[in-house]
């Protein structure tokens, strides 16, 4: 079975977050922030509310990032994620944009 991981912050949870864990099959992990987001941010609904709406939509396991990980600029944020996942024994990563991306227009 493939096990998938998803880093995330779920801030708010909405429709496109919904549209990934659906779309994402086999087991799907996902490393996410705690109280507070990426730059040190606040996060607008608790921790426990986000992880809820994760399960509640497909996730079968939410872990928290640590404080030191979630607070950080995107580069170290995506590498401390990707460490944890790599040691739960992801196969794969799913993510969403903000972008609609054309990978055929170029080919």
């Amino acid at each position: 079975m493939t096990i998938t991981g998803i880093i995330a912050e779920f801030n708010p949870f909405h429709n496109g977050h919904k549209y990934l864990l659906e779309q994402t099959k086999g087991l799907k992990i996902v490393a996410m922030s705690g109280n507070f987001m990426q730059r040190g941010e606040p996060a607008i609904v608790d921790k426990w509310t986000r992880a809820q709406m994760a399960l509640e939509n497909g996730a079968d396991l939410v872990v928290e990032l640590p404080f030191l990980v979630s607070v950080q600029a995107a580069d170290f944020f995506g590498q401390g994620a990707v460490d944890i996942l790599a040691r739960l024994g992801i196969d794969s990563l799913a993510f969403g944009t903000e972008e609609v991306l054309d990978y055929q227009k170029n080919r």
